[in-house]
Formats: structure tokens, sequence, C-alpha cells
């Protein structure tokens, strides 16, 4: 993914936020883009301002929970520029408040976009990337919340913890087809993320939290503090070029993750420690590694 020129991206969120950040990066370097929003008025506002320039960019309402929107919506992506070579798993929503307060509703919702989205998204286009054969990229907005997780924004950390660990793994198993993966964990972006309670369904609306205009306007305050999303996906034009598994371009982070990082090494044994049990285990997953590659891989 060195040269992005005339490659097809498609862009989940893509009307606003971090999503309109990456597509105006990637559009600058060439690619045609598809964007996909829920909100059909930031994907208007987004045509809007792609209307004065020459790039090339494609607006599909989806919502990314909805399965078969999303095979559709793959299908209209081929249809207008061709197979999607670059996968951002960007959209997301959030809504913060006291852990033991939460209500099935409260996971569900964030659950099922923050990390059922990504899934979906994987599930649409990865199989099509594999049979075009010509090698790809996915980039999943996880956060640094996948690494650190707060009590009040414990589901949303959970969900992203969750799209860290999809997202190792599919860069291991991706890696033979000539696909990527890049994982952006992003602090504090100006963005309008604490809007997504507006696209919240009627049948996620039991909440714990409390969600009002002054919630809203404090949220405001704190996003608008934050890194630029065009900068931000310039970072990520970057991570992609140079095939990085993560990108997390935020200094400050440095701190916290080393004393986190260091926290859990604490915890571990001594390396020489149960020389015996050591070697026990590690035979026993050479063998099943062994296995399950004959089995599930057909490698012989």
């Amino acid at each position: 993914m060195q040269n992005l020129k005339g490659k097809v991206a498609f862009i989940t969120g893509g009307g606003s936020g971090v999503g309109l950040g990456q597509a105006k990066a990637f559009a600058n370097a060439g690619c045609r883009v598809v964007i996909a929003d829920i909100r059909q008025d930031h994907l208007d506002e987004a045509m809007h301002y792609f209307a004065g320039t020459e790039v090339q960019v494609h607006p599909i309402f989806l919502d990314i929970t909805d399965r078969e929107a999303c095979a559709a919506a793959a299908d209209e992506a081929e249809r207008v520029f061709g197979v999607v070579q670059l996968l951002f798993n960007t959209a997301g929503v959030s809504i913060f408040g006291p852990l033991e307060k939460s209500t099935y509703s409260d996971y569900d919702w964030q659950m099922g976009v923050n990390f059922g989205g990504v899934v979906n998204g994987v599930q649409t286009f990865v199989p099509r990337m594999i049979e075009y054969g010509k090698g790809g990229h996915i980039i999943n907005t996880a956060s640094l919340g996948a690494f650190i997780a707060a009590g009040p924004a414990g589901i949303y950390s959970a969900s992203k913890f969750a799209v860290r660990g999809l997202s190792e793994a599919l860069r291991s198993e991706l890696e033979k087809y000539a696909i990527g993966v890049t994982v952006l964990c992003p602090a504090n972006v100006n963005t309008n993320i604490a809007e997504s309670v507006m696209t919240r369904p009627d049948e996620f609306s039991d909440s714990g939290y409390v969600f009002d205009d002054e919630v809203l306007d404090s949220l405001r305050r704190i996003y608008s503090a934050g890194k630029d999303p065009v900068e931000l996906g310039g970072e990520v034009l970057k991570a992609v070029q140079a095939n990085q598994l993560y990108c997390i371009p935020y200094p400050e982070a440095r701190q916290t993750l080393e004393r986190h990082f260091a926290e859990v090494l604490s915890c571990l044994p001594p390396p020489d420690a149960d020389p015996e049990g050591v070697a026990k285990r590690e035979a026993a997953m050479k063998q099943y590694r062994k296995e399950l590659m004959e089995k599930q891989y057909k490698i012989h």
C-alpha cells in the first residue's frame, strides 16, 4: 500500500469526524473514496465539501449493524469504483456514566456498533479482498481506551479492547494474503462523537446514564481541544504506508502506557522460573498448533 493512487477506500463514519478526516487525507493521496454514514446530513455536508475538489468520492447511507445493508454497500462500492482494497472501520458511538448503573441496552448499543460494526465490515469486505488477490489494508479505529479502561467509559473501553484484539489477530492471519492491518488508537479528537447518542435506536433507549444538554456541552468543550481529524487522517496514511500495527500519534500517551505495561510485567515471575512447567506447556502448545494447522488450514 505504498502507492495509493487509484485504490478504492471504504470508510464507515465517513461523513464527519475521524472518518471524514481519513476521507480527506486518502482522497488527496489519490484514492477513490466511499464514505458511509448513518447520518444523511453528515453525508450531505461532506459531499458539499468534496464538490469543490477534484477528488472522487461517493456517499452511501449505512447502518453498520445491518449486515444485509453492509453487503449491499460493498456491492455499490464495487459498481461505482471497483473492488475495495482499503477498509476503514471507523464509525463508533459513546456514552459515559457509572458502570454499575449500566443497562443491557447501554452494553448492547455500544458493543453492537463499536465492535459489531467492525466485525460486519471485516466479514463483508475481507473475503472480497482475498478473492480479488491484490492485497489491501484494514484500518480499525479503536481508542487509547483500548489499553487503559476508565470506569465511566467501561463499556466503550471494552468494545475498543475487542477491536484491538481482533485487529492483532487479523494482522497475523491476513499477512499471507498481502492484507495489512492497522489499529488506530486515538486519544482526544476534535469531533462530534458526543452527538452519537442522537443515532441510538429506540430499541436501546433504556439507559442508566444521565445525558442532557449540560453533559453534551461539557463533552463538546473537551473534544474541541482534540487533534484535528485531517491531521489524524494524515498520521493514519503514514501508518498504512509503513504497514504499522498501531497508530497512536499522541506523545502524552507514552507515560501512561509505559506505566500500564510496567505494572503488567511486574506481575510476571522471572523468566527462569518453573523451567519444567514452561517446557511442558510450550510442547503442548506446539503440538496443538501443528494439529490446528493440519485440521483448519490444511497445512502439512
